[in-house]
Formats: structure tokens, sequence, C-alpha cells
């Protein structure tokens, strides 16, 4: 690991999974996981590529019972690119001894580099270098180039490259009991003499695929066609020591894609537009440019080095090519096909991190949210209830797609799985609503789609919540948390908890700021609004009344995770740790043997502590007087330690909230919390997780917590607010933003000093507040504030 590259030495099948999601190149369109082109998929190997938004649904027979899922779909792999002497064998690191293996990921210019020395025996040695690069500028692009030396020898060398339709999802072990051939009518084609296509669609999404590839080389070409093949060989005349250039130039096109009229004659027509490899590059160097520009970020050492890999993956995953797109967050990226590339909630720590550098993207991601509004309000009336209840995963169409049944790798058992219950996705969907147009200042956004979507997720918390005689109180009944491991009560015979304090606090939350908005609406949009929904001055008055009574439990002095969890048995974790070491995944240890997670104080991850991730410390103690409670310092203190100790953080999200939640209380701990946040990925702290696609959230949360976390960063009110906070390990940072119609806006802290530059333009001036002044800031002009100890 250097500044800007990541290099990887030796050749290890073990960790070639990790690898291979880690060096995956994209460009928001589409992304290729950074597998060896020579190799196929198997054990070892697995070079898929996904198309944002490119969904297919298949049903399996999985423990007797017939299971649909819709999957992110494993498109056509146009990496092949294979090679050997003649009449020998293919070389690959399985096939053939390896004298030396070194990749390198350049995150500044999104080029993945390799080299290897291939070892031939008595015939002597064969240099492999490649360049690949999934294009930033054009999205339907991407290239290979392949640099031959001989070393030894001289003489001729086959070269064999194709296009691969016979793919299938078959990334991640658990799912291969379910079907994954999501791709079917494959034809491939002729459309020059150094240029195939293949076609083919998705089974039941019936989405158009449509890809060709141009095969330039010093070397006649020809192709043949092997169903589901493409292919185009050559033979090329090595000498030693003289490097033979083989490019690869692939276009990649959809049905869902604007303005083509067939995704095959697009990609044809677009890979014979195509210029050489050198022009390509050139314009990718390009476009990466202006995107580091746009989301610098300077943090010294370690730390800023695993930080721009993290925005690196961030970029590659949700670009500017983004905000033309129908597609929401996909929790592992575009690089593997864990959770079948299902959106979640993580969007609530991707989009504070967008909003103040790529609005326009954060608004694609929160219009595919509205987009599927209706079919939220459609689940909610299916439920029995007003209003909107977005799902927990989310594809195409915004059904819920959690899928029935799960399998426990250490049983083997397939079991329910109850996570559908986490209806906060619906707070997470209305906090970045409101945050998004807080950085942004988008007021059409929110005066429009903005407040129909919070009004429909308050209507559902309102017509949700069930008054309590005995406490006086409403209640939100039959939920699951964001904890993910305590789905039901113990031995219950139905699934689901009630008052869950982060599900009640957040649901007050969405309530208290929908209320503030139909109040600041235009009066003829609000008249407008009013009468598309059919709101009444009752409804509302319901809303004010659930937003000061839900129910928040208590135990011992400390916020409750849900009612009754104070009376769950404490769990042997020292006895645990010392049977099993490694109890991330406890709910699957105790299913195991018989037990179950549902009877003991232990989180999967940061529950009731995700309150303190989403609000300031003043923010969280005005909800819960608004709700007639009081959290004063000490109360927040004993509810940090009490779940501090309980937490096996079974998710790469909690590392990253701890970690959050412990630097804003100034605790000594914190940096423990963000080295794991920081590590999640490239140490694969998870277990084998990476390798089946990384963490989008976790990644995204880590640059937000330099961006607002540790400099108390808010946007609120039209002002920028600061309340940066020590952190010894991280003491010196800086980073641009753009905020409401300022572009590039420098922050930069070190040693107890912060600096504001706001760049020339015409827009007005900037208020900055920190707790004990108020500043204005006009275009051009930089201040220098000394903040208290």
């Amino acid at each position: 690991m250097t500044g800007w590259t990541w290099e990887y030495e030796g050749y290890a099948p073990a960790g070639e999974r990790l690898r291979e999601s880690l060096c995956t190149l994209g460009n928001g369109y589409f992304a290729t996981r950074g597998a060896l082109p020579e190799c196929a998929a198997d054990d070892v190997h697995y070079p898929g590529t996904y198309v944002a938004g490119c969904y297919n649904r298949l049903t399996s027979e999985v423990a007797g019972r017939s299971v649909e899922n819709e999957d992110m779909v494993n498109v056509p792999n146009w990496l092949p690119l294979r090679f050997r002497l003649p009449g020998g064998t293919w070389l690959t690191p399985e096939s053939t001894k390896v004298r030396d293996h070194r990749l390198t990921l350049h995150t500044a210019s999104g080029v993945l580099e390799r080299r290897t020395r291939y070892d031939l025996g008595g015939e002597g040695v064969l240099t492999v270098r490649q360049l690949r690069i999934v294009h930033m500028a054009d999205p339907h692009l991407a290239a290979l180039r392949t640099e031959f030396t001989a070393e030894g020898f001289a003489g001729p060398l086959e070269v064999e490259a194709a296009l691969d339709g016979g793919v299938t999802n078959a990334g991640v072990p658990r799912y291969r009991d379910l079907d994954g051939r999501h791709l079917t009518h494959v034809h491939t084609g002729t459309a020059d003499p150094d240029t195939v296509w293949l076609r083919c669609r998705t089974r039941t999404s019936d989405i158009r695929i449509g890809m060709a590839a141009r095969l330039t080389a010093g070397a006649p070409v020809t192709v043949r066609h092997e169903s589901p093949y493409a292919i185009q060989e050559l033979s090329l005349d090595l000498e030693p020591g003289r490097p033979a250039t083989v490019d690869k130039t692939v276009a990649l096109h959809t049905s869902h894609d604007p303005a083509i009229s067939d995704p095959l004659y697009a990609a044809v027509d677009r890979v014979g537009r195509a210029p050489g490899f050198d022009d390509l590059l050139e314009s990718h160097l390009t476009a990466w440019d202006q995107l580091w520009r746009r989301a610098a970020l300077d943090v010294a050492g370690e730390a800023g080095r695993v930080l721009r890999l993290h925005l690196f993956h961030v970029l590659q995953t949700l670009s500017p090519h983004t905000a033309d797109l129908d597609v929401g967050v996909p929790a592992r990226g575009l690089h593997g096909e864990a959770y079948r590339g299902h959106v979640f909630w993580d969007e609530l720590f991707v989009l504070p991190y967008l909003n103040l550098h790529f609005p326009e993207v954060s608004r694609a991601l929160l219009r595919y949210r509205h987009r599927r509004l209706e079919q939220a309000c459609a689940a909610a009336r299916e439920a029995g209830r007003k209003g909107a209840m977005y799902p927990w995963q989310s594809g195409s169409d915004g059904r819920e797609e959690t899928q029935q049944l799960h399998l426990n790798p250490r049983s083997g058992r397939w079991l329910p799985d109850h996570s559908r219950l986490q209806h906060h996705v619906g707070s997470a969907v209305a906090y970045n609503v409101w945050q998004y147009c807080e950085a942004s200042g988008d007021t059409e956004f929110l005066h429009t789609k903005g407040a129909e979507t919070l009004l429909q997720i308050a209507r559902f918390w309102a017509d949700s919540a069930v008054y309590d005689d005995d406490l006086g109180r409403h209640r939100i009944k039959g939920v699951v948390g964001p904890d993910e491991y305590h789905e039901a009560y113990p031995d219950a015979s139905t699934p689901g908890l009630d008052d869950n304090a982060y599900t009640n606090v957040t649901a007050a939350w969405v309530l208290t700021r929908t209320l503030e908005l139909l109040r600041a609406l235009p009066e003829p949009r609000r008249r407008e609004l009013v009468e598309r929904t059919g709101l009444d001055e009752g409804e509302l008055e319901l809303w004010e009344d659930v937003s000061r009574t839900l129910h928040v439990p208590f135990h011992a002095g400390v916020i409750s995770q849900f009612e009754g969890y104070g009376d769950l048995a404490e769990l042997d974790w020292d006895g645990y740790r010392g049977r099993y070491g490694d109890i991330r995944r406890l709910d699957r240890i105790l299913e195991a043997e018989g037990d179950s997670v549902n009877r003991y104080q232990a989180s999967k991850q940061a529950d009731v502590l995700m309150l303190g991730y989403l609000f300031s410390p003043a923010e969280l103690r005005g909800l819960f007087d608004r709700l007639g409670l009081r959290l004063d310092d000490e109360t927040w203190r004993r509810t940090v330690d009490h779940y501090l100790h309980r937490t096996s953080h079974g998710s790469t999200l909690s590392g990253l909230v701890h970690g959050w939640v412990l630097a804003r209380a100034r605790r000594a701990e914190a940096w423990k919390y963000c080295q794991e946040a920081l590590q999640g990925d490239i140490a694969d702290i998870q277990g084998g997780t990476t390798g089946e696609g990384i963490h989008l959230g976790a990644m995204a949360g880590t640059l937000d917590l330099v961006q607002r976390g540790l400099t108390g960063l808010e946007t609120r009110g039209g002002a920028l607010w600061l309340d940066p906070v020590p952190l010894p390990e991280l003491s010196s940072y800086g980073f641009n933003l753009r905020y409401q119609g300022h572009w590039g806006v420098r922050l930069h802290l070190e040693r107890g000093r912060l600096e504001i530059s706001v760049p020339s333009s015409d827009a007005t001036p900037i208020d900055v507040r920190l707790p004990d002044r108020a500043v204005r800031l006009a275009p051009g002009e930089t201040g220098h504030l000394d903040l208290p100890d």
C-alpha cells in the first residue's frame, strides 16, 4: 500500500476472491471484478461483471419450498483473453509455474495493472503485463491492453480473446442451491473483421444486453463462434525482450439505456467509434482527475491511504453517471453477488457523504425511492396500514425482496428470515431526503417529491402507533431494530419486538420534521399536497400527539433496545470467545448449538447507539425533550457503556458507528473502533465476506466520519455548523465540499485551528456557526478559526 496504489505481491489462490473484490473497476454504470482474464470462474476465481439496476427474478426449490429471489445479474464476461505456446496448455497460475506476480490498483487513475512472469520450463519465461480500465468518461466502454514479452526464447504465441455468454450467478457459496441461470437467448456474431458481438436477455425481467469487442494487434485476427462464446484468435511472433501488444476494447449496453434503439446496435456502433487504447486512457484519466478534485480528502498516513481506497470504490459504484440511472445504493457495491445486489438502508451511511460532493447523485438515489413510493404505499395497505412501508430489501421495482429463508452455514439449516420487519428503513429514507435538501438547498425537490415521501412515511408511523392507556403513551409493536439478532421474544410463536428505541425515536423525528415541512410549504403547494393525499387536520393532530408520546423504554438507568430487553439473560461472553474465538456471527453459533440469540442481551451491531450516529448531542436531547423524557450526559454515557460490552460487531457498520459515537463522546477508545471500520474490508474482518462484494455503507461511512463525525459538521438552518472533536490519532485533515451552490469549499483542521476557504463565485456568503461564535464568509474569503480545547 502506497499513497495512491494498492499492491498485491505473489500469487495466493486463497486470497484471490478478496483481491478480485478490492481490485474491481467500475464507473457507476457497470463494474468488473479484478479477476485474471485468462482464468475462468471456479473455486479460486470469479470474474463477474454487473450493470447497475440490472436485476432478474427466479424461483428455486429450497428445503421443500418454492423460493423466489431477485438478483443483480452477472452479465456476459468481457474479460477472457488467454494464451499458450502452439499446441501447449493454456497458461494460468494453476497450470503453469509463476515466477513473479504483482497486481497494482492505481486509485488515482482507475487503472488496474497486472504483471506476471510464467516459467515455461526449458522454453524460457513469458512476461504478461496488462492495463485494464472501465472507462470513467464513457460509461459504456472498457479496455484491456496486454503486452507479451519473451525472455530466453522466440517464436509464436497463440492468443484467444472471447465474450462469454455462459456465465451464471455463482459467486456466493451459500446461494448455490438457488437457481443462478439468469441469461438466455445468447447469440453471437461478427460485425467487422476485428469486431465480434454477443447479445442475450435476462430470463424473466427481459432486459436485453448487447456487448461488442474489438481486438487490435499487429497480427491478423480470425473469428469463430462456439455458443455461448464469440471468439477471436491471433498468433503473435515473439522476439526476446520486445513486447507484443494486444488491445481489447469492449462496449456494453442494455435495453434500460436512454437514447438508443437497440442495445446490440448501440454496442457495435460505440466500439466501432471508440478511439485506440492510448486515447481512451487519456480521457479516462481526465475524468478521474475531475472526480478527485471534487472529492478531495487529505488525511495523512495509513488512515488516509485506506480512506482513498474507500472513496475510490464509492465513486466506482456511485459516480456522476449514476445521476442518469434509476438505481439505489447496492449494499455490496457493484463488486459481487452478496445480498443479491439489493438495496437496504445503507444509503443512510452513503448519502451524507455524497450530499456534499455529488448532490446530483444523491438526488437520483432519492428519486429511486420516490419512484417506488406507490409500491411502498401498496405494501402498507396490504399490511393494514396507511402511508408508505418501504421494503427492507429493494431491487428493481420496490417490492420486498428480503428472502423468506436464509442459510446458516454452521448448522446447514435453512431458517425463516424475519428481517423484513425492519420498518425503520422508512425513517432512513426520510432522513436522507431531509439531509440532502439541507446540504444542497434543493427546495424544489423538498417541496415536491421530498414532501410526498416524508408525508407518506410519517403517515405510516402515525398509523402504526397504538395508544397504551396504562402507559399513557403510543407504542409501535412487532418490529425488528437495526441489531438484527433479535427478531422475536424468547419462545414467542410470532416474530417482532415492541418499542424498539431506535425505531420509535426516529419515527418521532420523521413526524416532527414532516409537520415542520408542511407548515413551511408555500400555500399553493401545500394545498396541492393535501388534495392529492387526502390529508386532514385530524391526521395532523394525531401526528403531533404521536411525535410527543412515543414510548422509549429504559432499564437500569439506560435506554432499552426494546421493551423487555432488560429481562433477557446475560451471555457468557468470555466463555464463547474462549470456545470459538471469533464470535461476530454469534447468532449462527447459538443456532448451531440449538440455542437462540433472542434469549440474550447481545447485539450484532449498534442499535440504540445509532441514535448518536444520526443526531448531534443537542438534537438528540431535543428529541427526548419533545417526548417528555430526560436524556442527560450521564444517562447517555451509561447507555453507551452498556451496549459497548454487549455487541459482537457482526456487521462492518458496527465499528463505524461505535467509533463515531465514542469520538463525539470524547472517549479514548474511539480510535480502536475507527480502525476496525477502516480495516473492515481490506483485512476482511468478517471472515471471507469481502470476496463476495465490498461493504459500501461502511466504506462511505468512514469518509463521513472525517467529513461530519470529527468536525461535528451539520447543514441546517441555512448554515454550516461545526463542533470539532479532538482525536489524537487523526488530528490533521482536510477536504473539499459542495454546499448550496458553492463548489470547492475547503475545510482544513490542524492542531486546534480550522481554516475555511470559499472559492470565488457570484453566490451568497456562507454562514458558519461554531459553539462559541458565528462568522460569515463571502466567496473569495478564507477564515482562520482557533478552536477551544
